[in-house]
């Protein structure tokens, strides 16, 4: 286990450490109860935020970063780099935050970014069409006939961007530990479901699941420190080791691997680094 990971626990021993996630459809009170169970709990919460860190870190307009999080690829999209780029920094922003461990993070991805981690409690938060329909009818002061058309427009945009990176629909229950309907269950109520259901000891972090979600925090940083360098690649750490994978062109192979070698040594809590160099007869640089 990393010496970090051993302090951490010394630290928190005692204490709860868990992650949760919660995903919701636009104007579902996924947000809402987002802030109560971060309140109940003592957690911290976050969302836009993360954007905005990423957005001053990585020097890009915070709109750029929005779209990429909101709208799916078009079809030209699929053969530039630049949207890839935005989520692999709003990646590393996010999974820096849930490190810390006994966070509430409401927004899309969250559970992507966090797969394999046991100790996130996932939730995902729904409401009916027409209760959904009334809040963008007094929020956004709209008819009920562009409430709903603004309503599928994002709900089809946020299962066309899911399914284009993850090949996953975020409405399917299965993905989720916790299904929470804002009907009879009120916000109040889901906050306390969830803020009881995360107290679960399956849901508290171990030396192991810690390691596990800083492994992926270090792989973001990474890969962010490298997109513009090498597009094409991927990054797995483990132990503070980090493994590259990227296809580079032949005449450029042994100047761009240590480039590589270099930039990634400068990343805090990297160790070492092994540059895998991925054939591609296509690839020409």
């Amino acid at each position: 286990m990393p010496i970090g990971t051993q302090n951490r626990f010394i630290q928190h021993k005692g204490f709860a450490m868990s992650i949760i996630t919660i995903s919701r459809g636009s104007y579902s009170y996924g947000k809402e109860v987002a802030e109560k169970v971060a309140r109940r709990l003592g957690y911290e919460c976050i969302a836009r935020d993360v954007l905005i860190e990423a957005s001053e870190e990585y020097d890009i307009p915070e709109i750029k970063l929005l779209r990429a999080m909101q709208y799916a690829p078009s079809f030209l999209d699929r053969f530039t780099p630049e949207k890839e780029k935005y989520v692999t920094y709003i990646q590393a922003a996010i999974l820096r935050h849930l490190c810390k461990d006994n966070v509430v993070y409401h927004g899309l991805a969250g559970q992507f970014f966090v797969r394999g981690v046991s100790h996130v409690l996932k939730v995902r938060i729904i409401a009916d069409l027409e209760d959904r329909v009334k809040l963008v009818m007094e929020r956004d002061r709209v008819s009920n006939k562009d409430a709903r058309r603004f309503l599928k427009k994002v709900d089809d945009q946020r299962r066309k961007w899911s399914q284009h990176l993850y090949g996953i629909d975020t409405s399917d229950p299965s993905l989720y530990d916790l299904v929470l309907h804002i009907r009879k269950i009120t916000v109040d109520e889901a906050a306390d479901i969830i803020a009881h259901t995360v107290a679960f000891p399956h849901f508290r972090a171990t030396p192991e699941s810690q390691c596990v979600i800083e492994d992926l925090a270090l792989a973001a940083e990474v890969k962010s420190v490298l997109i513009d360098l090498s597009p094409d690649v991927e990054v797995t750490t483990h132990n503070g080791m980090a493994h590259v994978r990227a296809r580079i062109a032949t005449s450029a192979e042994m100047e761009m691997v240590q480039e590589i070698e270099r930039v990634v040594r400068e990343v805090p809590g990297v160790r070492g680094v092994r540059v895998e160099v991925l054939p591609s007869a296509l690839y020409t640089g």
